[in-house]
């Protein structure tokens, strides 16, 4: 065997490790369900190894064809594109109620969906939102421990090495792949639990500042985002409700916290392409007045930018705010990974869409009203999109409107 082939069956089962081990925080006795694409079985076949070592009392998991995907835009009846299985995503809530870990893999075709028609796309992704909203809202609520992990497969690879062998753009992939997961050298779990502590860490700076806002400058971008009433920076690894500690993201650089739906203002442009389900949207820039977009437009991918904050009425406002440094090992793979899990860990971004719980006092406790109270916003979607860059600056607003240099150039100062 070569000694690629067995650098990658190692980092492989490192990445499994502490997916299950660091990401999951799997409790012996848990049920897990596993998402993912038919070409990332090799990985999954591991995790789910790592999961029965680790004690799991069952391992499910739900793989998805996305060629069959295609043929239902080629063959599928019109009325199919407002059907989604409310009978699976029923099943997945009762799942997580009943106390399972939920951990997806990512890595499908970002471009996908490209040649389909972005209404069809839209109506399709509205009916699956409203069906999994109960299912999501427990992941939101942080009410379980989940995470998200990464498989290289050879529709992405392609994506991001279009001119290299599928053989060359794989091995490129993978290697991007485990460096930015910290899964290179021995060691990863601890390197991990490290890693975590130290974003921990940043958030809890961040917490006792207390700012108000948000104020970003650069390049086409002057925004300043206002945060919600007793908002909670996290980073890293968070408590779930069940008590088990996880960290959702694998890779992630961030710390994040839930603005005020009506405190957004000024205009702010993309410094990385949005890749959202299946289809690309290019160099989107949008102005906010109240909290709320009034101007969007993007070079490329306008209708489906468009259809995407015109989901719902919290679809044009702010769910999410997080920095990330541009130093992140992300941003140094010099990579556009067309995949939101990498790309929004190598630049500062915003999400639009649904707010985080976990990220208000006592949020987990909170309904609906109460959550809106505090300025979280309520939505069907929630969608990263990076602005950040080494060309941006961030200022943290205290309550008396003065600012405060947070991070320059795109690194913390």
């Amino acid at each position: 065997m070569s000694e690629f082939l067995t650098n990658h069956e190692i980092r492989l089962d490192r990445l499994a490790e502490v997916a299950i081990h660091v990401g999951l925080g799997l409790a012996p006795g848990q049920e897990l369900v596993i998402t993912a694409t038919l070409d990332a079985v090799p990985l999954v076949r591991r995790i789910t190894a790592q999961a029965y070592k680790a004690g799991a009392s069952l391992v499910t998991t739900l793989l998805s064809d996305e060629q069959a995907a295609l043929l239902r835009y080629e063959h599928a009846p019109d009325a199919s594109f407002d059907k989604a299985p409310a009978w699976l995503q029923e099943g997945l809530a009762n799942a997580y109620r009943a106390g399972s870990a939920r951990l997806a893999v990512t890595g499908s075709d970002p471009s996908l969906l490209k040649n389909q028609d972005p209404k069809k796309v839209s109506r399709a992704n509205v009916a699956m939102s409203k069906v999994s909203r109960p299912a999501m809202e427990i992941i939101t609520r942080h009410e379980i421990n989940w995470t998200i992990v990464a498989s290289a497969t050879p529709a992405w690879a392609k994506a991001i090495s279009p001119n290299e062998p599928e053989d060359v753009a794989m091995e490129k992939l993978w290697h991007a792949i485990f460096s930015c997961s910290r899964v290179l050298n021995d060691g990863a779990v601890e390197n991990w639990r490290a890693h975590d502590a130290q974003l921990q860490k940043r958030a809890a700076y961040l917490n006792e500042k207390r700012y108000s806002a948000l104020h970003y400058t650069g390049p086409g971008t002057d925004l300043v985002v206002g945060l919600a009433d007793d908002h909670l920076w996290l980073g890293g690894g968070t408590t779930a409700g069940n008590g088990l500690h996880c960290i959702p993201n694998m890779p992630t650089e961030e710390v994040f916290t839930t603005p005020h739906k009506d405190r957004t203002s000024g205009f702010v442009t993309a410094s990385k392409p949005l890749s959202y389900q299946g289809m690309l949207i290019e160099n989107i820039r949008v102005r906010f007045e109240k909290g709320r977009i009034v101007d969007a437009a993007a070079s490329a991918g306008q209708e489906v930018l468009q259809n995407l904050i015109s989901t719902d009425e919290g679809a044009c406002r702010l769910g999410e705010v997080a920095l990330v440094p541009h130093s992140s090992p992300v941003s140094q793979s010099g990579l556009l990974f067309f995949n939101t899990l990498f790309d929004e860990n190598a630049a500062s971004h915003i999400a639009l869409g649904q707010a985080y719980s976990s990220c208000v006092k006592g949020g987990h406790h909170m309904d609906k009203a109460g959550l809106a109270a505090k300025g979280a916003n309520d939505s069907l979607i929630h969608v990263d999109w990076m602005i950040g860059s080494d060309k941006v600056d961030v200022f943290g607003v205290a309550a008396d409107g003065s600012e405060e240099p947070l991070m320059k150039q795109g690194e913390w100062v």
